[in-house]
């Protein structure tokens, strides 16, 4: 049973690649050489290469300042790409498990976002995304939308590797304290991703529809660095200071949601996924990144 990544290269792809699979699965993860999700012809190939068993679409524009000016390309890849694949998906009866954002929120609610609550994004990243969400459930009812938010892995571009460089350049770091949410880490989304797609191969009509995914627990971003920078000193690392500072004190081209929590009741209950605390999936994370630095 082949099944189809997009976005391989990506935190939440590579950390599905290093997960133990049912040994009739074979993860196909095709380079950008192969896949590029901004041409629409490339998707068109890809999709139709090999009869998929299931597509995980975790591959996206996510520049969400530079989406700001580059409109095009952040709908070529978020919205006109996952609408291919839905299409392409609805043809064969192939089960499509598609990763969103808390984007697609307006961020002003006072608790945590529900499936079910409305989508108002602020930004052309979340419109972008709220986009390929609603071609993915037009196109193809096989299809489970993942939203997720916060997204950290010990590897590549992230929050937590940019705060662990950070601190080995100075002694305090401004972070803004107004935004909060719940720390996703890359290796429990991945798992997360994994039984649902295993889920739709086997009984599909009993899976389907929008989820929220988000380990446990909630923070601030100057919560969570002065957390990163706590458990790496405790490693023995460079750490830093936290200077708390308000979103109005570093402005960006692109407006972020003040409130990014998401509910995961819905995921608990119809899969039996109970994210774990996002302090326990940091401790791992710091283990794995400070012993690779240090190896």
């Amino acid at each position: 049973m082949d099944v189809l990544v997009t976005g391989g290269s990506g935190q939440v792809g590579g950390a599905l690649a290093g997960l133990k699979w049912p040994t009739e699965i074979r993860l196909h993860a095709p380079p950008r050489t192969e896949l590029d999700l901004a041409d629409p012809r490339s998707v068109e190939r890809v999709m139709s290469a090999r009869p998929w068993a299931a597509v995980i679409s975790c591959g996206a524009y996510t520049a969400v300042d530079k989406a700001e000016s580059e409109v095009g390309a952040a709908w070529a890849v978020n919205a006109l790409a996952p609408a291919i694949m839905a299409a392409a998906c609805a043809k064969t009866g192939t089960p499509i498990v598609h990763v969103s954002t808390d984007y697609v929120f307006a961020g002003d609610k006072p608790g945590f976002y529900t499936e079910d609550d409305p989508i108002a994004p602020m930004s052309i990243y979340g419109a972008s995304k709220q986009g390929g969400e609603q071609a993915i459930r037009t196109a193809n009812p096989l299809h489970a939308v993942v939203r997720t938010a916060w997204v950290l892995s010990p590897h590549g571009r992230n929050f937590l590797t940019t705060m662990l460089r950070l601190a080995g350049d100075r002694d305090e770091v401004a972070v803004v304290s107004d935004q909060r949410g719940c720390p996703t880490f890359a290796a429990d989304l991945a798992g997360a991703l994994q039984a649902i797609t295993l889920r739709l191969l086997r009984e599909p009509e009993g899976a389907t529809g929008t989820f929220h995914f988000v380990n446990g627990g909630e923070a601030t971003w100057s919560e969570l660095a002065a957390a990163i920078f706590e458990g790496a000193a405790r490693r023995g690392a460079p750490s830093a200071r936290v200077r708390p500072i308000t979103t109005a004190e570093y402005p960006t081209p692109a407006r972020r949601p003040g409130n990014s929590r998401l509910s995961t009741e819905k995921i608990e209950r119809v899969f039996g996924i109970r994210p774990r605390p996002w302090t326990a999936a940091l401790d791992e994370a710091l283990d794995e990144r400070l012993k690779a630095a240090q190896a």
